[in-house]
């Protein structure tokens, strides 16, 4: 059995980068992201371009426009910061199937996001451990967030070693291309890398940090040269803690495999929206960067949930349904689109949130003794495209109901078979072609019925008016008589339905509606 290998990747700035996230324009431009509203909010954001010309973490909004007028401020979105922690799961289970989402921390880290991963035995496809971190980073970086890679064996000093990564450069200007680096801990070597670095790459909380301060202790080869038993009973259980963690035996569970595929994107907007197309090009954004996370886990997008934060604290939900799973950006604007405009918005649009459930992709095996035919991902997106255009209650498979009313009809979800091989050989005798071949014609249903002039004699027609035969009746048979529903007085029906034949040549089916006692044309033959 391969030893524990866990690999930690670290976003310093969550905050940060979710703004990059969601606005890559900002990208090499000044921006800070400030808690609270107004000129005495406290900045806890600051880029390396605004930190360049002078702004620094934890002043006011009003001095750090005075130092930069350019400066770009944006308010601090819980929305989009968790949107931006899935995302790093998300890249996590791209790479691996056991991941978990580090928990939140304090004090100088309480910007940091981290997600840890399960390394053992990455090497039969990675190579190496330096490639697996490597295709990790690249992979969040693909989807638009910078983090950087640790591997150890267990995830607190993975995620010590991740954190060494991001200030070992001191300098708060440092460009973000230096972002995005890995770095590798065989067993052997991590006492002796833990050893120099500071307490504070511990996290310890404040009260035990000034306790250590005080005894002089400021590095971890500090920490681990005082003796256990008397360190526990001047510095209480927490301090025991947090030797474990410097040695490297922190008690820790094992990573789960997550089967989930519930994905969610929101953003709270500056500016309430009030109008259907503003809103659109937000639901649209969203839409992009929940199709890179489902790319990510090879699922193509279900029905959505929309969700609107309105102006005066109400809330606008609804449901979207896909009739296949699909990645097309298009349609799925044009399924938002359609559900904004069947049922108008109360008030302005504060905030924005979509829910799916991500679902696999249609695979299809290739059959050796027949051509390849389209393929299943084009006819998911065909599906929802059709649905997008016509309404989700108009797609699907036809299905017959139980029921002898001759207008009964009703739909399944569209889920093609693939067809044997005997389907695909010559047609036996008896088929459609021999119908065709003997002048068989073939009934088209009329939904819904149209409506006839009929004069008859002996209660049969010899002459009628309509939109498709008209004149004297030439040909006629029947009547055959279809009842049912008697039980119910909105439900019962009974037709005497006739096969004629009008002198302009058309042969219609003529019913007689002994409910209604109107005479219409419910089929045409072809």
């Amino acid at each position: 059995m391969s030893e524990r290998r866990i690999a930690c990747a670290r976003i310093a700035d969550l905050p940060l980068a979710a703004e990059w996230r969601a606005h890559p324009e900002w990208r090499g431009q000044p921006l800070v992201v400030a808690e609270g509203e107004g000129a005495r909010a406290e900045l806890i954001s600051v880029s390396p371009e605004a930190a360049r010309v002078g702004v620094r973490r934890g002043a006011s909004v009003a001095h750090a426009r005075s130092v930069c007028a350019e400066l770009v401020v944006r308010v601090v979105s819980p929305a989009s910061g968790r949107a931006a922690r899935d995302t790093l799961l998300d890249a996590a289970l791209a790479c691996a199937p056991r991941a978990r989402l580090a928990a939140p921390d304090r004090g100088a880290f309480a910007n940091e996001a981290a997600v840890f991963v399960d390394a053992s035995g990455i090497q039969s496809l990675f190579r190496s451990e330096a490639g697996f971190a490597t295709a990790l980073a690249a992979r969040i970086r693909g989807l638009g967030l910078p983090a950087d890679v640790a591997i150890a064996s267990s995830c607190s000093v993975a995620r010590i070693a991740a954190r060494q990564i991001g200030v070992a450069d001191t300098d708060p200007c440092r460009s973000e291309a230096s972002e995005g680096r890995v770095l590798t801990l065989p067993p052997e070597r991590e006492r002796a890398f833990l050893a120099p670095l500071p307490i504070d790459l511990l996290a310890p909380d404040d009260a035990l940090a000034g306790s250590l301060t005080r005894f002089g202790v400021h590095r971890v080869r500090d920490l681990l040269a005082l003796p256990r038993r008397g360190l526990t009973h001047r510095l209480g259980k927490d301090a025991l803690g947090l030797i474990r963690l410097a040695e490297g035996r922190a008690q820790e569970p094992p990573l789960p495999e997550l089967r989930e595929t519930r994905l969610a994107e929101a953003i709270d907007l500056e500016t309430p929206a009030e109008r259907i197309e503003p809103l659109l090009f937000v639901l649209q954004g969203l839409l992009s960067r929940l199709l890179e996370r489902l790319d990510a886990r090879h699922l193509g997008c279900g029905d959505l949930a929309l969700q609107l934060d309105l102006d005066g604290g109400g809330r606008d939900a609804r449901q979207i349904g896909v009739a296949a799973p699909t990645a097309d950006l298009r349609v799925l604007v044009r399924l938002l689109r359609h559900a904004l405009e069947s049922r108008a918005i109360a008030a302005p649009v504060l905030g924005v949130s979509i829910e799916t459930r991500g679902r696999p992709l249609r695979r299809d095996q290739l059959d050796l003794f027949r051509p390849a035919g389209p393929a299943p991902a084009v006819l998911g997106e065909t599906l929802a495209a059709l649905q997008s255009l016509c309404g989700e209650e108009r797609i699907g498979a036809p299905l017959a109901p139980d029921s002898h009313h001759p207008d009964a009809e009703g739909l399944l979800p569209f889920a093609p078979s693939p067809a044997s091989p005997a389907a695909n050989g010559p047609p036996r005798s008896g088929g459609a072609g021999d119908a065709l071949a003997t002048g068989a014609l073939a009934l088209r249903a009329l939904r819904p019925p149209l409506p006839a002039q009929v004069r008859s004699q002996q209660h049969r027609p010899v002459w009628l008016r309509s939109a498709v035969a008209n004149g004297r009746v030439v040909r006629c048979a029947g009547p055959w008589r279809t009842t049912g529903g008697w039980w119910s007085p909105e439900g019962r029906f009974a037709f005497d339905h006739f096969d004629v034949q009008s002198e302009d040549g058309v042969v219609v089916r003529l019913r007689f509606d002994h409910v209604g006692r109107v005479w219409q044309i419910d089929a045409l033959y072809d």
